[in-house]
């Protein structure tokens, strides 16, 4: 009767004990959100020349001081290979809700199937912004894997 008093007491003290470690622990946190999450597939016919490779999106908005710079970055990159466009809110603003663009200025660069292999949310370097078109173009050329990369 002894013993069987002892094994219920240290069974409950066992519970006890996984409780407070369980609850010590917390909740577990939640998982990162991008702030501004960007589309990762494009309707190629909603750009100009869906015939296309490559398509270098830029939505901006007329009260954006960010985003005036922008479209000079992005212009040059124009080419029989790469369509290049700009959304500018609120005349685009049917571009904008259709896909769901939060922020601004924000550059996406798709495939000819519309899939968006990299995107920037917020003003960039002409420099980065040429690289990850490069880089998207041809992933074996050795340019930096991470910039404007998708997680």
């Amino acid at each position: 009767m002894l013993i069987a008093v002892g094994l219920v007491v240290v069974g409950a003290l066992g519970a006890v004990l996984f409780a407070a470690v369980i609850a010590r622990r917390g909740a577990a946190d939640a998982p990162v959100r991008d702030a501004y999450p960007v589309p990762r597939q494009l309707d190629r016919s909603d750009f100009p020349r869906p015939e296309a490779p490559w398509l270098v999106a830029l939505f901006t908005s007329a009260s954006c001081d960010a985003c005036s710079s922008m479209w000079a970055k992005v212009a040059p990159l124009a080419s029989g290979a790469v369509a290049v466009c700009e959304f500018e809110f609120p005349e685009a603003r049917a571009a904008h809700e259709r896909y769901a663009i939060s922020g601004v200025p924000m550059l996406l660069i798709a495939d000819h199937a519309g899939v968006v292999h990299r995107a920037f949310v917020g003003p960039q370097s002409a420099t980065d912004i040429w690289a990850a078109v490069a880089g998207a173009r041809d992933p074996e050329a050795g340019i930096e894997p991470g910039l404007g990369a998708l997680p």
